[in-house]
């Protein structure tokens, strides 16, 4: 049977973040892990969920099955030299998938599904906290310009008292050996059947204290509040994430908290409009700035220039004024100031300026060729 796309199982996009990836990955473990899911399908929808996770989540397989999809893992002379993976054997090593299913199951005990690769490490490896987003409105302005902002933070940090550990005198825990889980045996009507739990005694920390640390109430870290500026850099566009280090959740078993992203939603502006780069702007003229040409002052993000319009100008013509966009240092290149003329119609007229407009209309100003082109059309 052929295999599905990689892509098409977590259900991403081909230009999916890793971020992306793995959230889909958590949703497709949880949908489809044999503990939670009993259906005869599951434990094949698992492993193929969990071959997709392993292959887009490592950055050179990435590149390689983008190249050449499945082809880029499969070895047409056997087993030498190469990573054949003919009849559901894993193509990509031992993948460790414990800080996903840590964090879907609580860290709690759940028996093991080797349908795909070798087990999971150890409960007591230290592991990074999980990331968080933060989502911070600024105005276009702020944006072009760049800006600082102010927001507070509820974070934990490790106790300075015990070194994030949450005690003092640290001792191999004797429940566990130091393993961090214990096994447990059941007997059911299928026979004996065993269990990995999270030892009671150390909380899967493999190591007990003799005495808790009172600063930390035995935790390892330690709530604070903190108001940090953060810089927002000139030309960022709406969408775009800005990365904190260490302010995100509390890692596990002393390892280093997650990062905290702050994703930038930008207000729109009643004038300006942005694409990409680029700046928009609407200009108000009359019939007579086209007819006869004008020269209108304009506000530009880099000051005030001067447009010149040309006799005989058309309605929603674009007039770019170059090199008065955006300057994102990201880019290589400065955007462009772009100006929409946009014709008004007076809703009321003095006599005078109806009579003008009536000798106007005695002249002949049907001789273009797109007058010429309705006319035929309607012969």
């Amino acid at each position: 049977m052929a295999k599905r796309d990689y892509y098409e199982v977590l259900g991403v996009s081909k230009d999916a973040t890793e971020a992306e990836i793995k959230s889909a990955f958590r949703k497709k473990a949880k949908e489809f892990h044999p503990d939670l899911n009993k259906s005869p399908d599951a434990p094949e929808k698992f492993k193929e969920a969990q071959e997709a996770y392993a292959c887009l989540s490592d950055k050179e397989n990435r590149a390689k099955y983008d190249k050449y999809g499945h082809a880029a893992f499969e070895n047409p002379y056997g087993n030498a030299g190469g990573a054949s993976y003919g009849g559901g054997a894993n193509p990509f090593g031992n993948f460790d998938f414990s800080d996903i299913f840590d964090d879907l199951f609580g860290g709690s005990g759940f028996s093991s599904f080797s349908g795909f690769g070798g087990g999971s490490k150890s409960s007591t490896r230290a592991r990074k906290g999980s990331d968080s987003l933060y989502g911070m409105k600024i105005n276009f302005m702020e944006a072009v310009y760049g800006c600082k902002k102010d927001i507070d933070l509820e974070y934990y940090e490790n106790c300075d008292d015990c070194d994030g550990k949450g005690g003092h005198g640290e001792t191999t825990c004797s429940e566990c050996n130091g393993s961090g889980y214990v096994i447990r045996q059941t007997n059911t009507i299928f026979g004996a059947m065993q269990s990995r739990t999270v030892c009671p005694e150390c909380n899967g920390k493999g190591k007990t204290y003799k005495t808790r640390c009172n600063t930390c109430k035995g935790n390892g870290k330690i709530k604070v509040n903190k108001t940090i500026t953060i810089d927002i850099p000139a030309g960022i566009d709406n969408g775009e994430q800005l990365r904190l280090s260490g302010k995100g959740e509390p890692g596990i078993n002393g390892g280093p908290n997650g990062d905290l992203y702050i994703e930038i939603r930008i207000i729109e502006d009643d004038n300006y409009k942005r694409e990409g780069n680029d700046i928009y702007l609407e200009v108000p003229v009359t019939i007579t700035d086209l007819c006869l040409g004008t020269t209108k002052t304009i506000k530009t993000i880099d000051g005030y220039v001067d447009l010149k319009i040309k006799d005989g100008s058309q309605p929603g013509d674009i007039l770019r004024i170059k090199g008065k966009g955006i300057n994102n240092p990201d880019s290589w290149k400065k955007g462009d100031f772009y100006c929409v003329l946009k014709l008004i119609i007076p809703t009321s007229l003095s006599r005078k300026q109806k009579q003008i407009l009536e000798e106007l209309e005695d002249t002949n100003l049907e001789d273009s060729s797109e007058f010429k082109k309705f006319a035929k059309l309607n012969k």
